[in-house]
């Protein structure tokens, strides 16, 4: 029996959910002004910004910008044993290629597979030409670090970086997941390809409730591991970061992807100015209570540090 339109309606705003029209209307458009958006879809952009503020990134090796560079690319790369290289302007995760080693003069990727030295050309080319940026327009090659990560994640990861995603609201952090990748989106941190997303407790950095492809999660569909009750290590310094994005960008609404290397921490790997809902599936909560929380405070002038504390202190 369909269940009547309204009543879900109804059941849902009671929940606090926050649905694409209303995150449209009354939070991109209200505070994210446009003319900041560069600052976010420009990943080279963002990652020279965040180090001017003193927030850890993935080091940049390289930048291809122009077809005659391709060939030049593979002598550069010989002293990396791994590296990634991803579109600047690319969106949702398209686009980018994770080189875990070498076979001979090929290419190893996370998933296995190999990429010979004219198929890494041809993909370089196709990112310069638009294919995977933000509505075709031409586009940079950035080769970077490859992000070791945290062996927390070992057992509840496939293959690919898992990643922290924090909506931020006026500079303060008000929901978080952990991203984790699985066979299904190819190594890749992206729900919408089959990543499974495990919400986190903000006060506590503890893994809850989980989402995989829409439907509550238990386990990791891959390796059958748990994936509530992990403990997220630096944790207030990693919110402090995401804190840090409101004054980097001047956008009120965004969502920020850190990354925690065994090695080095945390490190974000980008921004986002249109930040997906689904975070709201993974914790079981909605963002509208939290939202409006934020309204009412943000009128006091804080610190990034002390809008963190009130996170953890004060958050419904």
């Amino acid at each position: 029996m369909m269940r009547n339109p309204l009543a879900v309606y109804k059941s849902l705003r009671e929940m606090g959910i926050l649905g694409m029209n209303q995150r449209n209307a009354e939070f991109i458009q209200l505070y994210n002004p446009r003319k900041f958006f560069p600052l976010v879809d420009n990943k080279m952009l963002t990652k020279k910004l965040a180090l001017q503020v003193g927030i850890g990134v993935p080091e940049l090796y390289a930048v291809v910008e122009i077809e005659h560079q391709i060939s030049q690319m593979h002598e550069l790369l010989k002293q990396y044993p791994s590296f990634v290289i991803k579109p600047a302007h690319g969106s949702g995760g398209t686009g980018i290629v994770v080189i875990k080693g070498r076979r001979g003069e090929n290419y190893l990727r996370s998933d296995g597979t190999i990429m010979t030295p004219d198929d890494l050309n041809f993909h370089v080319s196709n990112t310069l030409s638009g294919l995977y940026s933000l509505g075709g327009s031409s586009d940079a090659a950035m080769i970077e670090y490859c992000v070791e990560f945290d062996p927390l994640f070992q057992d509840v990861s496939y293959q690919g970086v898992p990643d922290i995603r924090v909506i931020v609201f006026l500079g303060y952090p008000v929901m978080a997941m952990v991203r984790l990748p699985t066979r299904q989106s190819s190594g890749k941190a992206n729900l919408h390809q089959g990543a499974v997303g495990v919400g986190i407790d903000l006060h506590t950095g503890v893994t809850r409730s989980a989402v995989h492809l829409n439907q509550i999660a238990k386990i990791h569909p891959d390796t059958g591991a748990v994936v509530d009750g992990l403990v997220i290590p630096h944790w207030e310094n990693l919110l402090v970061y995401c804190a840090r994005c409101f004054e980097l960008t001047g956008l009120g609404y965004i969502g920020v992807d850190i990354v925690l290397d065994k090695n080095k921490g945390p490190m974000m790997l980008e921004m986002n100015a249109r930040p997906g809902l689904a975070i709201q599936i993974a914790n079981q909560t909605g963002l509208l209570p939290r939202l409006e929380q934020i309204k009412r405070v943000a009128v006091e002038k804080r610190t990034p540090e002390e809008r963190v504390r009130f996170t953890l202190d004060s958050i419904l």
